[in-house]
């Protein structure tokens, strides 16, 4: 991608929602969203991967094999590279232009637990600031029409023993004394804070910043369906400055640090639907970079539609922030099951002065709830560093309609701050059953509830 295209790709991104009034009903705008969301298509064409030297013991590296068949796939103009039944190691995969992944029934891509596997550096963004790191697993940077596809395993070998250790948490596996990622997370939010060119925020060997599992870097027409994910190092399918994206029945089972099973950061026109997550932080979290480099980018995530989908453990189901500096607007989600005692939220928006950002426009409607343990609504302003910057947060437009939960905490918990209320929220034909503690409202403005019981009586 040139300049120039990189720049009209930027733009692309944040034009719609500047260009058009909203509609009266919210809901009036998906069918417009989802209109522009359409899967890429591939030619007929197939390059297995054992046809490249890939072997399916399980124990043999088959990194080369699947680099050839991508190059080989691409260089005819696009196809499937298919990983047949088997069990196959492999280090990063670099997906190219063009290339369907498909993994089939009874495959398992097993990615390789040594960190050297995924170097040389890439660019990528990583807890929202942009550095060079190594690589997710499955990576792609400026590519178009790439899909990973079929009903197989992709299995990032992460756990107690590999990976997770780097967080510098005990129940990870981290002992007092080993290595761990703190040091490089406050040298790189330094340097990002100072202005240092991303290029030159180099990562990798002897860093400890584990790699995301999937990430599609500034991509366009992008399709992850069918598969199973386990065991990532941290954040799962992480979308970056990336358009027309489909992430569609999906398994996602990983309850390591950081493991969030969804994060479109920075990215427009988005559907995630019929997906399972059962993750150790956030099912879905919504992002847009971090503090001042998320402002210098200046891209928020915008026309995200979820539906269909089911949310077993997890910190929330539907999360905005906390990398959220450079805003998000115009979520949808609607039609999902939430049911854990280990889900903590349903909605979830978590930002601070520090990291600032303008979230608006955020609606969930039809949401059947089994059990949270904290707050079904949440909406805080006080997240780590809290009220300690001066960039003010913004969260307004936010309304939840005809959603029943059986068991929680709290019905809602809204933290705003007195210089900075949060605006406008609604929450209509909502009930709420079996709630152990009244909710929490600070520095609320226009908060109105229609037909929504608590235990039995009327809210007001």
């Amino acid at each position: 991608m040139t300049i120039s295209t990189r720049r009209r790709f930027l733009e692309a991104l944040t034009a719609a929602a500047c260009s058009a009034a909203p509609p009266a009903d919210a809901w009036d705008k998906v069918p417009g969203i989802l209109q522009r969301i359409q899967p890429p298509r591939f030619p007929k064409r197939d390059f297995d991967i054992t046809g490249f030297g890939a072997s399916g013991d399980g124990e043999s590296d088959s990194t080369e094999a699947f680099r050839r068949a991508i190059a080989a796939c691409s260089r005819a103009g696009g196809g499937r590279v298919v990983v047949p039944p088997g069990r196959y190691l492999t280090g990063a995969i670099h997906l190219r232009s063009g290339v369907n992944l498909h993994v089939a029934e009874g495959a398992v891509v097993l990615f390789s637990t040594e960190p050297n596997r995924y170097l040389p550096a890439v660019f990528t963004r990583w807890e929202g600031l942009e550095c060079m790191n190594y690589s997710p697993l499955i990576y792609a940077f400026e590519q178009e029409n790439i899909a990973i596809t079929g009903a197989g395993t992709l299995d990032g070998q992460a756990g107690p023993a590999h990976w997770w250790p780097w967080k510098g948490r005990t129940e990870y596996g981290w002992t007092r004394g080993e290595p761990q990622q703190q040091a490089a997370r406050n040298r790189l939010m330094r340097m990002a804070e100072r202005d240092v060119p991303p290029a030159q925020r180099t990562f990798g060997d002897g860093d400890f910043l584990r790699p995301q599992f999937i990430q599609p870097c500034r991509c366009a027409n992008v399709l992850i369906e069918g598969v199973t994910i386990r065991n990532s190092p941290m954040w799962e399918i992480h979308p970056v400055l990336s358009r027309n994206v489909t992430v569609r029945n999906v398994r996602v089972i990983s309850h390591g640090p950081n493991n969030d099973g969804c994060n479109p950061e920075s990215s427009a026109d988005v559907l995630i639907e019929n997906c399972e997550f059962d993750t150790g932080d956030d099912c879905i979290a919504i992002k847009s970079g971090r503090n001042r480099d998320g402002r210098r980018l200046a891209v928020p995530s915008e026309n995200i539609v979820i539906r269909g989908c089911r949310m077993k453990d997890g910190h929330g189901g539907v999360t905005i922030g906390s990398e959220i500096s450079g805003g998000a607007r115009w979520i949808f989600a609607e039609e999902c099951r939430m049911d854990s005692p280990n889900l903590d939220r349903v909605l979830r928006i978590k930002t601070n002065s520090v990291r600032g950002g303008t979230v608006e426009h955020i609606y969930l409607r039809n949401i059947e709830v089994g059990q949270v343990a904290d707050a079904v609504v949440h909406i805080d302003f006080h997240y780590e560093e809290g009220n300690a910057g001066p960039h003010m947060p913004v969260v307004r437009n936010i309304e939840v309609r005809d959603l029943t939960c059986r068991k929680s905490r709290q019905a809602v918990a809204l933290r705003g701050y007195k210089e900075a209320p949060i605006t406008r929220v609604r929450l209509e034909r909502c009930t709420f059953e079996n709630v152990e503690r009244a909710n929490v409202v600070e520095y609320v403005e226009e908060l109105a509830l229609a037909d929504v019981t608590i235990n039995g009586k009327p809210a007001t």
